[in-house]
């Protein structure tokens, strides 16, 4: 079949534009796009990186937590190594010898892959060697120096806090794939939250290759290298000397101290102890080994990663409940006689008077008292069974942050426990379980387990009387703006209201009557509440847990202190918590308090911590 003239026409014009396209186009790109000229002369070519400085992390005063020095790695490029005085090298740079023939052999097996690549020969080393290194530079072909950025700790205080930065390996490059071979990141704390923020952009240098690969010069005179960006600093939220003092105060001890402003939910302090000292942190590869294999697990963060029980601090959870339900009042009196008794059922208590109310049980941390409140609560007959009574409870819990992740900016923060009627289900049968068999929830034992935070942060609730600010450990900055979600409130599902009659009570815990359990947690010039707690431990020891606020009005520091096998909460957590309360309050301790003061700093607990000897 023939082709019409026109359809023959059409044809002819459409290959004429193709052409022109297509030789437009090889003209742009090899005449015009200097760009593709320097990839497609890559083999001429050598890149070398220019590493950027890394962020610092300054605490909310201005005190530099995290610094940089500078320092040097030196650089290898095996296919330009030619002979040199081994001995030498390994003068300079204290190495021995088997070290560098490994080396060698190494590069030798793998000289295919390697091809031109420049390798990481020895890391950061000591401006006094690579001075000693420049000097005899001559001596030893294919070797560089390249500058790097280290890790400086001016102030002492918040190893765990801040983390460590370490040379990505495979794994890490497998998960991200901007990194390469060489480069440093963030691993824990800090340093691994911001890591986006504090690690810069990478640069580098373009240098020509003559025909037997000698580097000659820059190429281009520099047009189309590529400066490095810095890393943005970090202001975190820590106050660095109440850091200090809390670690001082928790030293010898193992648990959690953690200080959030209540008014805007930024972390003052949070200690996890023991913690990692930053002499280590600058030197992490010389002391990993003997970090991780510590028995108390110095690395472990506490404060977000240690569900325990809250204990009788969660009092004050069933009093808020039992108020917005209706089945408690102020006033409601319940008796104990050193205990809740019920059949073969008895929770134990300690001696005081009877029968008490509201206030006064806070106050001498009655656990009969809150038994019945607990089953005044899931016994209530306006739900149809316990088991929806229970959800009814649960779901109250849920809104103090129980149970569940915080939303922290903190790595590795755990949700704790809560239990499910599902979970009692299965424990004693479908629908056979009633108020009596959960009754350990009623004093914070059982099946609740609580980090540190999440106690701190329902201090913080009370301090602002029903409700949050997410707890976070960056401040916001221009430069680096937090995230919009730690500025929103979160309000419990009890009414405000009820919060005044609580605080009531812990007023009076502290600053009350004989039988008050916190008395001993009382601040000269500041009026505090506070509310002690013992948590049950199977293991040992029980736990000593303290949570406070102050001042009273306007509060201005939410505290929770938890310190594992240091029995009641007034012998430990109160007057740990309390000091470091007075110290970011006062700015110093009284006079009539600095034997506390001395007490806690010189007790050591850790003998009666179990722990699996390595």
């Amino acid at each position: 079949m023939a082709i019409s003239r026109d359809r023959r026409s059409a044809l002819i014009t459409m290959m004429v534009v193709a052409f022109i396209v297509i030789a437009i186009r090889l003209f742009s790109v090899q005449i015009l796009d200097k760009q593709y000229r320097i990839t497609a002369e890559n083999n001429a070519l050598k890149y070398t990186t220019r590493y950027p400085a890394r962020g610092r992390i300054i605490d909310r005063n201005g005190e530099i937590l995290v610094g940089n020095k500078l320092t040097y790695d030196i650089m290898v490029t095996p296919i330009d190594v030619r002979e040199f005085d081994t001995l030498e090298l390994c003068r300079i740079f204290d190495l021995d010898t088997s070290i560098v023939k490994e080396k060698f052999r190494e590069y030798r097996t793998y000289r295919t892959k390697i091809g031109y690549q420049t390798l990481t020969f020895k890391k950061q080393v000591s401006n006094e060697q690579y001075n000693m290194f420049i000097e005899k530079a001559f001596m030893f072909p294919g070797f560089t120096g390249m500058p790097r950025t280290s890790r400086t700790y001016p102030f002492n205080a918040g190893g765990n806090l801040l983390g460590y930065i370490s040379e990505v390996d495979a794994d890490y490059i497998k998960k991200h794939p901007e990194y390469r071979s060489g480069d440093y990141a963030g691993k824990t704390g800090m340093e691994e939250a911001y890591e986006k923020l504090l690690r810069g952009e990478k640069g580098y240098t373009i240098y020509l290759r003559d025909s037997r690969n000698r580097i000659m010069e820059p190429y281009a005179n520099g047009e189309y290298d590529k400066l490095a960006v810095p890393g943005t600093d970090v202001v975190t939220t820590i106050d660095a000397h109440l850091q200090a003092y809390g670690e001082q105060l928790m030293k010898n001890k193992v648990g959690s101290l953690v200080a959030i402003e209540p008014s805007t939910g930024e972390v003052l302090t949070m200690v996890s102890s023991p913690g990692i000292n930053v002499e280590q942190l600058a030197e992490i590869s010389k002391y990993y080994r003997d970090i991780v294999t510590d028995p108390y697990k110095p690395m472990f963060n506490r404060a977000v990663m240690s569900p325990q029980p809250p204990g009788s601090v969660f009092k004050l959870v069933n009093g808020l409940i039992g108020l917005q339900e209706g089945v408690l009042t102020p006033q409601t009196q319940y008796p104990c006689h050193r205990g809740y008794v019920i059949g073969n059922l008895r929770v134990g208590c300690h001696n005081h008077s009877s029968p008490l109310n509201m206030y006064q049980s806070i106050m001498m941390s009655c656990n009969a008292y809150y038994c019945y409140v607990f089953r005044s609560i899931i016994d209530n007959p306006k739900y149809g069974s316990v088991r929806e009574a229970f959800n009814k409870w649960k779901a109250y819990t849920e809104s103090f942050g129980f149970g569940k992740k915080l939303g922290t900016d903190i790595p590795s923060e755990q949700a704790g426990t809560m239990p499910t009627a599902e979970r009692y289900d299965k424990l004693h049968g479908k629908n056979r379980w009633k108020s009596i068999s959960i009754i350990s929830l009623s004093i914070g034992q059982g099946e609740i387990g609580c980090t540190p935070m999440h106690i701190a942060n329902f201090a913080a609730t009370l301090a602002n009387r029903g409700y949050y600010y997410i707890p976070h450990i960056q401040k916001d900055t221009p430069e680096a703006p937090i995230n919009s979600s730690f500025k929103e409130r979160h309000y419990t599902m009890v009414d405000t209201s009820y919060f005044t009659e609580v605080v009531k009570g812990m007023y009076m815990a502290i600053n009350g009557e004989a039988g008050a359990t916190a008395r001993i947690a009382k601040i000269p010039g500041v009026i505090a509440c506070g509310k002690t707690g013992t948590a049950q431990n199977p293991h040992g020891d029980d736990h000593s847990v303290f949570i406070c606020f102050a001042p009273m009005d306007n509060p201005r520091i939410a505290v929770a202190a938890y310190v594992e096998n240091g029995g009641f909460g007034a012998t430990w957590a109160a007057p740990i918590a309390s000091l470091l309360v007075e110290k970011y309050l006062n700015g110093k301790i009284a006079p009539e308090r600095a034997y506390l003061e001395q007490r806690v700093t010189e007790g050591n607990l850790m003998y009666k911590v179990k722990v699996k000897k390595r």
